[in-house]
């Protein structure tokens, strides 16, 4: 039985709110008019006809009110009820892939093993355009296996949910250590990382290892999506009060506007196939949730885009409200 609609034809409870939404909106002004004219009737004179207008706007302002709550009401149902949705598949998902990549994780470890025993058995030959052509072919397999280690150590880490081990932490220092390890990458691409550290910022009680591949990620993302010469610009300043802000901006193409409601999906890649797993940014995701944090994607109005991650200074904080521009 639909829980709109109830034995002998009644109308239920949703069907009911609906019908009420429908005649506040298309009878809200007359119902103010006509408590107008009721109030007018028992008042003569010009008193009479003030009250009439007092009393249609009040009306009128109360029925509209009405409508913008029923409609912010209906509006929020909705993003919760996509919410919980997301959430439902997400949790499916990651069961799943924790048992795929366990399942995948041996007989890649049989691959490996037997490929450095090809390895060291193609020592033994003798130079040539054979053993070239062997070494090469090894080198495929090697870098493939490497590749599929890679997709199952993140399809793990999307479902394993590591505690963090809090301790104070200078934000500036840490992302200017990951900084240092994203030049390399940068420099052969010939982009340039620009640095913004707010002075007297200060600490931050968070898990440093878990942060860093936070920053390390979003900074290797931003450098690979630009062009060579292109810039990359990692800020580190105040946020609301009680947070602080790590913002990664890059000077590319940007994030599509149909992308960005889930960019931070697992296996959800703008990459070349065989350039990306698509589990980066949704670990990242994971990690600065736990740390009670915030990771936002957004496009920068120059141009490029913008990760922020806004993270709590201590324990308990304020609502951290909207990113800050950098």
């Amino acid at each position: 039985m639909s829980p709109q609609s109830r034995p002998g034809g009644r109308p239920g409870p949703a069907s009911a709110a609906a019908g009420g939404a429908h005649l506040a909106a298309q009878w809200g002004l007359p119902l103010g008019v006509l408590l107008g004219a009721l109030a007018a009737a028992r008042l003569p004179g010009a008193g009479g006809a003030l009250a009439a207008g007092a009393a249609a706007l009040l009306a009128a302002f109360t029925v509209h009110r009405l409508r913008l709550r029923i409609r912010a009401a209906s509006q929020e149902r909705g993003s919760l009820s996509e919410q919980l949705v997301q959430s439902q598949k997400l949790a499916v998902l990651g069961e799943l892939s924790s048992g795929i990549a366990h399942e995948i994780n041996t007989p890649l470890a049989v691959i490996g093993q037997e490929a450095e025993l090809l390895r060291a058995d193609l020592e033994t030959l003798e130079h040539g355009p054979a053993r070239e052509a062997l070494g090469r072919r090894l080198d495929s397999i090697e870098a493939q296996v490497r590749r599929c280690g890679d997709i199952t150590h993140g399809m793990l880490q999307l479902v394993r949910k590591a505690a963090p081990v809090l301790q104070p932490v200078v934000l500036a220092q840490l992302c200017e250590d990951m900084a240092l390890l994203a030049e390399r990458e940068a420099r052969r691409r010939e982009v340039r990382i620009v640095r913004r550290y707010a002075p007297g910022l200060p600490e931050t009680l968070t898990d440093p290892p878990q942060l860093k591949q936070v920053v390390l990620n979003l900074l290797v993302n931003a450098v690979q999506a630009v062009r060579p010469g292109g810039r990359v610009e990692l800020a580190v300043g105040p946020g609301a009060p009680g947070w602080s802000e790590i913002q990664v901006r890059d000077d590319g193409p940007g994030i599509p506007e149909e992308n960005l409601s889930r960019i931070f999906n697992p296996f959800f890649t703008t990459k070349p196939p065989g350039q990306g797993t698509g589990l980066g940014l949704s670990v990242c995701l994971g990690i600065v949730d736990r740390l009670g944090g915030t990771l936002g994607a957004a496009n920068a109005p120059g141009g490029g885009a913008v990760f922020t991650v806004r993270l709590p200074e201590g324990a308990n904080p304020p609502e951290p409200g909207p990113a800050l521009a950098r």
